[in-house]
């Protein structure tokens, strides 16, 4: 792509001519500030936090969403773009319920490091309108609470980013709000409650209900057995909490905080991951033998079952019978295990660990019990783990490991990688294969579709019989495949779908 040549701060910079102020900026390590932002994904200026100067011009422009030109020269850091930014950081401010002590993103709120940044030591102005909006608790997975919203949109971006697009800014002035259509309870509209718009909240504005108080609760009950089960990707998350380099696997200390923390029995649930590759294995045997219910599609996540079953129920019959990971092992727990060990189902208190919100909202389905009684009875996302060490004043860095308890302590390799896009598929279909040609599969490449992001393919033959499999993440990936398979432009036997977009995954 044609360069262009521009001067930043007197410095000499050449970019692609696509290039926003803000990219060439930071392609020669000038900072500049944002907070409504975010890469590939909100580009919408409405901060006024990146604004800087720009030789001839008669007002200083939001750096994010102007475009560089041959010839520009931008300044960075005059006293008026210092002024403007501050001024602007004091506005947002002069509305915004700042109760930072008691709010769960205290030191982990960009707002908050903004301020602290930009010196803001008293306030200037004040809102029109007190913060006394109601929060809306009605979901199962999240709460969203406008008073520490910041209309940044970036929330309404990563929605519109999955195809589900049910908030969006309405009214005007100091009366804006991000909301649903109609100002609709979240679980009265078609959100998945997949997180995504947690994980780019800049404030407290979104954050999972938390089960941490319930899970205490049962752990101080003597008469609780207190199990838990965490999945793979936690361990590869949690030590980024404590400030460990991103992706540290720190299984054995992970086991070790458990146990401190007060749980009877920590699992592995790559064990359930294992019992879920026999069963979407033979189910998938089962249909293809009979060419029925073809494709068949994945049905271990949650976000991914609710998109289905409000965009395209004439899929549902497709999705797996199969239950998610760890509600099969939570059911295992509360059938084989109590009755091995002698307890009562009733007293077993059974907590999962996961990367994503909507397994609380899986964890409360109907379909998800035995015998009447919840399989999972609470869910916590990585950053409650987190939360509930730091809050018991336990030095995770520190900790020796320990290892899973038995009898779920082992599992296979191929349970291992249910935490990666296209492990659940890439497990199942080397099952299949081995059962059905008594050897092992030596290798599974999956090619991306051009000109599809996000989904990819691949085929094989099992038995003389060519299968085509797909592994497809976001769930507006999803969409693009579904309609292709409808449109009668695709055809496969055998298809993956996590709601997670790539962006997201490593932060939940």
């Amino acid at each position: 792509m044609e360069n262009v040549n521009l001067k930043i701060d007197g410095i000499e910079v050449s970019v692609p001519k696509d290039y926003t102020i803000l990219q060439a900026a930071r392609s020669v390590n000038i900072d500049i500030p944002t907070l409504c932002y975010l890469e590939n994904i909100n580009k919408y200026g409405s901060c006024r936090l990146c604004v800087v100067e720009i030789k001839g011009a008669r007002a200083l422009q939001a750096a994010c969403v102007y475009p560089v030109s041959e010839g520009m020269e931008v300044f960075t850091n005059t006293a008026k773009v210092r002024r403007a930014r501050k001024a602007n950081l004091e506005l947002i401010l002069s509305n915004h319920d700042r109760k930072c002590l008691t709010c769960v993103r205290n030191r982990n709120c960009e707002l908050q490091q903004l301020a602290e940044e930009f010196g803001i030591d008293d306030l200037k102005f004040t809102g029109e309108n007190d913060p006394v909006l109601p929060k809306d608790e009605s979901s199962p997975s999240y709460v969203r609470d406008n008073n520490k919203c910041v209309l940044c949109r970036r929330c309404v971006a990563a929605c519109d980013m999955q195809a589900v697009s049910v908030i969006s800014a309405v009214n005007r002035g100091f009366d804006t709000q991000i909301t649903t259509a109609f100002e609709t309870p979240v679980n009265e509209v078609a959100c998945i409650y997949c997180g995504q718009c947690i994980n780019v909240c800049p404030t407290g504005a979104l954050t999972e209900k938390t089960h941490i108080p319930r899970v205490l609760r049962a752990i101080d009950d003597a008469e609780k057995h207190v199990v838990v089960q965490t999945a793979p990707a936690v361990r590869a998350a949690l030590g980024e909490e404590f400030g460990l380099p991103m992706g540290t696997p720190v299984t054995g200390k992970m086991v070790t905080a458990l146990k401190l923390l007060g749980f009877d029995k920590v699992f592995d649930t790559d064990t359930g991951a294992d019992l879920t590759i026999m069963e979407e294995g033979t189910e998938f045997i089962e249909r293809f033998t009979k060419q029925e219910k073809l494709p068949l599609i994945t049905s271990c996540s949650p976000g991914w079952v609710k998109f289905c079953e409000h965009n395209y129920p004439e899929f549902t019959e497709n999705l797996s019978s199969a239950k998610s990971t760890i509600e099969m092992f939570a059911a295992i727990i509360k059938s084989y295990y109590a009755e091995k060990n002698n307890i009562a189902k009733e007293n077993i208190y059974s907590v999962a660990v996961m990367p994503c919100t909507s397994k609380k909202f899986e964890a409360q389905r109907e379909e998800m019990s035995t015998s009447g009684a919840a399989d999972v009875d609470a869910s916590l996302t990585t950053r409650e783990l987190a939360r509930m060490i730091k809050q018991a004043g336990i030095n995770f860095a520190e900790l020796p490991d320990s290892e899973f308890d038995d009898p779920f302590g082992g599992a296979t390799g191929a349970a291992v990688i249910f935490g990666a896009t296209g492990g659940v598929m890439e497990a199942a279909v080397r099952t299949v294969y081995e059962l059905l040609e008594g050897k092992p599969l030596e290798n599974l490449e999956l090619e991306p579709i051009r000109g599809v992001q996000g989904i990819k393919e691949a085929a094989l033959t099992i038995q003389g019989k060519e299968v085509k499999i797909a592994v497809v993440h976001g769930t507006a990936n999803a969409k693009a495949l579904l309609d292709k398979i409808k449109a009668g432009e695709a055809k496969y036997d055998f298809i993956e779908v996590m709601a997670c977009p790539e962006i997201g995954r490593a932060h939940v």
